[in-house]
């Protein structure tokens, strides 16, 4: 019988005899947490629980950083609690892991170990070698001949230099061949994410290769189990057929009949497991990994089996993952490291003798993968940075390794020493894997994906409503090309209001868009905005919309990158917005990115660039709730803390720290995009009145950012539900000429911070605030004023035509955020009291770059005088004037816009 069955019936019958047992004394009575109790091993596993999560997720923190997969951190923590550095402290193995107890955790390891295979089952992909089969079967095949034989080359001086003449020969030979043959898939794909070789034609070639050398070296090591586990011939052949016997059972009527299952539940229509879907999940990995236990087979490759049965359409799998990926991959796997790390001593590695095979070790295991690989790339018309990433991403070690390594230890083919030796190989090897393929294939080389190598880390699909897409806008004040970030489900009615205010029909006859024409499973939560808008012939504007997916260590993630071709078909934000723009009839086409969230601002980068936007479009939502919550607050609150709570309106008691991380990426954004940016942010105050047409107003202070956010209010107006009113703002106290000293600007910035709210983030690049840029500056904002508000200017139809639902106005003030907000609570107070209730937004320039009117004193004393603090980030993120109606708590939806560097 097999070790994990063994563990179960051994927990089963301590259960039993505890239940008999008589009541424990507690911590009151004397008793010692640590001290092991076979009859109540729970509160020790507890604590050995603790230590490894903590250690495993404080190592992880700073490996991260060195863009070191997670399992680097997990056996790193298995060594260091091991007897190679902890366990030379007296009495700390004897006390926190005593020999006793390694029962409870070999079980629940084996557990997390066996779950954790059936995730990595449902990651193999067969379709990606399909589209590959040549160039990958090659690759594959190289890479595991060429390290068989040099592994089983490799073994016989190991065996004669240090295992016992008592070990099978031939087990020894094998044990090692795979171990140097194989490589660790899981790992693999995380790290190709995480280097961001997903979408490009290495790795692609990487993962479909990959693919094959798994299953084969799973093969291998189910068959090497049986042949070890076997007493004779006759029995390992009994194995093996009802090995294979059990895979066609699995793999044919079991995967059939789980698949009909899905589909009668509507587990696969919905994407959704249901309870009994989880449930006949559950029984099915169980009863796999059981099965292959008892036949002498190692239960992870039953779990493995399992993963390989679950549908994928639809999203199916990615949803079964995210039920169980946090559990298994932070409590129970941990576990099994620590366990190897327990087996591992690296105090035996104290000769020459020894440190040179294992230096051995890591160039035979290396140079295997590597030249046979990267000389099959080669052969198939890959250059020479290509086929040497391809090499040493298939030279990646890992999880499976260790499997193999502690398969072979348990079967006493491998002793202690030659063990770590070889969990120290592993470790080198994947540790080198992510910095030597960044080195060999950095990304200015890289090639994405051709037609004939496609994938869908970043694939779009174009949705064509209303004709060709517009190569360049029909007034040069005007845009028609828009990239639109979208990240959750909630930004959707802010950018839908957005959107159709772009449109810009020509004549007057209004009509209301109902969210009842789109699908109520697709809707299901969302408010739609309903906006007028004009039944004749709208303006062609196109939307690329680019969704954003966050990459983790989370298999689910990893499995998003991998099938995000299909997942941006039937991804429920994107489907709404193609619905959308269907029934607006403007042309949308959609991506999908699949990265992590530091690299956000560079997929919106690259996908405005690809795409040549005239802008992007980035929202920021606040739900009314939050506004209504803000309103009835007295203005006494305490000084929040985080930056962001003034904008949110949130006390010291909710967490606002997703709000920090947004911010960060839109300053980089604002700092990297190659295009305009308009940012959004959403105050609830479009979805008090749906129906009711909006209007603007917009300051207009100076500057390129100044510049742009006039010509976009009269693109906005060219729809003509929509009124504004624009101000043109000019200090009368200071001579317009006066010479700016950026030396007491950067002290005003300095102190734009209280309670050390500053985060060390860099801001954007600003422009020579001197007296020529004033001037330069003050020239262009009265050309532009000019051609807007002189009669005699010649425009389009389109653009006359909103220039008539636009009101000018000039003012002349010394104080003149205090005028504008006046102005707005005015405006606001109007409208609110109307018989029809327009929302009101406000449009203003960021002003960050080349901004030649500085707010810092003024915005100061309107915080002092609404009793409000914030730190540097709320008007590095907004620019000073909209920071201003965040701070005082003027509840409108604002646009800040800011104009691309080459502007």
């Amino acid at each position: 019988m097999g070790e994990f069955s063994r563990e179960v019936i051994g927990l089963t019958s301590g259960l039993f005899r505890r239940a008999a047992a008589p009541e424990q004394a507690g911590v009151f009575a004397g008793l010692n947490p640590a001290t092991y109790n076979p009859n109540d091993p729970f509160v020790l596993w507890v604590i050995q629980s603790t230590i490894i999560i903590g250690m495993t997720q404080l190592l992880s923190l700073g490996l991260s950083r060195m863009r070191q997969p997670r399992v680097i951190a997990e056996v790193i923590t298995g060594v260091l609690l091991g007897p190679s550095v902890m366990g030379r402290i007296p009495n700390f193995s004897a006390t926190i892991f005593p020999q006793q107890s390694l029962s409870m955790l070999t079980l629940t390891a084996t557990i997390g170990l066996v779950f954790f295979l059936f995730l990595v089952g449902m990651e193999i992909d067969l379709r990606v070698v399909q589209k590959n089969a040549k160039a990958a079967t090659a690759i594959s095949v190289a890479g595991l001949i060429v390290p068989l034989g040099l592994g089983a080359a490799l073994a016989v001086p190991l065996y004669h230099q240090f295992i016992d003449e008592s070990v099978n020969y031939g087990y020894f030979i094998l044990f090692v061949a795979v171990a140097v043959g194989i490589t660790a898939f899981p790992v693999l794909c995380r790290i190709l994410t995480e280097v961001k070789l997903l979408d490009t034609t290495v790795g692609i070639l990487v993962l479909s290769a990959g693919v094959g050398n798994d299953v084969v070296g799973w093969v291998l090591l189910a068959l090497t189990v049986a042949l070890v586990n076997a007493s004779n011939g006759v029995t390992a052949l009994y194995v093996l057929l009802t090995g294979v016997g059990f895979v066609l059972f699995l793999l044919l009527p079991v995967r059939w009949a789980f698949t009909w299952v899905a589909r009668r539940t509507g587990s696969l229509e919905k994407g959704e497991p249901t309870a009994l879907m989880m449930t006949l999940t559950f029984v099915i990995v169980l009863f796999s990994a059981f099965f292959t236990d008892i036949i002498g087979i190692h239960p992870i490759f039953g779990g493995f089996l399992a993963g390989l049965i679950i549908p994928k359409e639809n999203g199916f799998a990615i949803s079964l993952v995210e039920k169980l990926e946090d559990v298994i991959g932070l409590l129970f796997l941990p576990q099994y490291f620590v366990l190897s790390g327990l087996k591992t001593n690296l105090g035996l590695l104290n000769n020459g003798i020894t440190w040179g095979y294992t230096v051995l070790i890591c160039v035979v295991a290396f140079s295997a993968k590597f030249i046979s690989c990267a000389a099959a790339a080669k052969s198939f018309g890959f250059n020479l940075r290509e086929s040497g990433a391809v090499g040493s991403l298939m030279a990646c070690k890992g999880l499976v390794e260790l499997i193999v390594l502690n398969v072979g230890l348990s079967a006493h083919v491998l002793n202690t020493r030659v063990f770590s030796m070889f969990v120290l190989h592993a470790l080198v090897l994947t540790f080198i894997t992510t910095p030597l393929t960044i080195w060999i294939y950095p990304a200015r080389v890289r090639t994405h994906a051709s037609a004939s190598l496609e994938h869908g880390l970043h694939t779009s699909a174009k949705d064509v409503a209303a004709g060709d897409l517009p190569s360049s806008p029909s007034d040069d004040t005007l845009k028609t090309k828009f990239a639109l970030i979208l990240e959750n489900l909630e930004q959707l009615p802010a950018v839908m209001m957005l959107t159709q205010m772009l449109q810009a029909p020509s004549s007057a006859v209004a009509v209301t868009t109902s969210s009842s024409d789109l699908s109520e499973k697709a809707l299901e939560g969302t408010e739609l905005p309903r906006l007028p808008v004009l039944a004749s012939r709208p303006q062609t504007i196109s939307v690329d919309a680019l969704r954003l997916i966050e990459l983790t260590e989370r298999t689910s993630t990893v499995l998003k990158s991998q099938t995000a071709d299909i997942l941006m078909q039937s991804d429920s934000v994107l489907s709404i917005f193609r619905t959308f723009g269907r029934i607006n009839k403007f042309s949308v086409s959609t991506s999908l990115s699949v990265v992590s969230h530091d690299e956000y601002y560079t997929s919106v980068a690259d996908h405005a660039r690809e795409f040549g936007s005239h802008m992007v479009i980035v929202p920021w939502n606040l739900t009314p709730a939050f506004a209504q919550e803000h309103s009835s607050s007295s203005s006494s609150s305490p000084i929040p803390y985080n930056p962001f709570d003034a904008l949110f309106h949130k006390s010291a008691a909710h967490d606002a720290t997703p709000s920090i991380h947004y911010s960060q990426f839109v300053r980089k954004v604002f700092a990297n995009s190659p295009t305009d940016v308009a940012l959004f942010v959403d105050r609830g105050v479009a979805h008090a009145s749906t129906s009711a047409s909006p209007h603007i107003f917009f300051p207009f202070f100076g500057g390129p950012d100044d510049r742009l956010a006039l010509s976009f209010v009269v693109q906005l107006c060219i729809n003509g539900a929509i009124t504004a009113t624009v101000m043109r703002v000019q200090k009368t106290e200071a001579n317009a000429l006066t010479p700016m000293n950026s030396i007491e600007i950067a002290k005003h910035e300095a102190q734009f911070t209280s309670h050390g709210n500053t985060i060390g983030f860099p801001d954007t690049l600003y422009g020579q605030r001197d007296t020529q840029t004033r001037i330069q500056s003050d020239t262009m904002d009265s050309l532009v004023w000019s051609r807007f508000t002189s009669p005699t200017a010649q425009h389009s139809a389109d653009v006359a035509s909103a220039l008539t639902r636009i009101t000018f106005e000039h003012e002349y003030t010394s104080q003149p955020l205090h005028t504008v907000l006046d102005r707005v609570a005015e405006q606001a107070k109007h409208y609110a009291a109307s018989s029809t209730p327009k929302p009101l937004f406000v449009v203003a320039g960021r002003s960050r770059r080349m901004a030649v009117e500085s707010h810092h004193a003024e915005l100061r004393q309107l915080l002092s005088e609404h009793n409000t603090s914030l730190g540097s980030e709320v008007p590095k993120t907004f620019g000073e004037v909209a920071t201003a109606f965040v701070a005082t708590g003027v509840n409108v939806s604002l646009i800040v816009l800011q104009s691309a560097a080459s502007s």
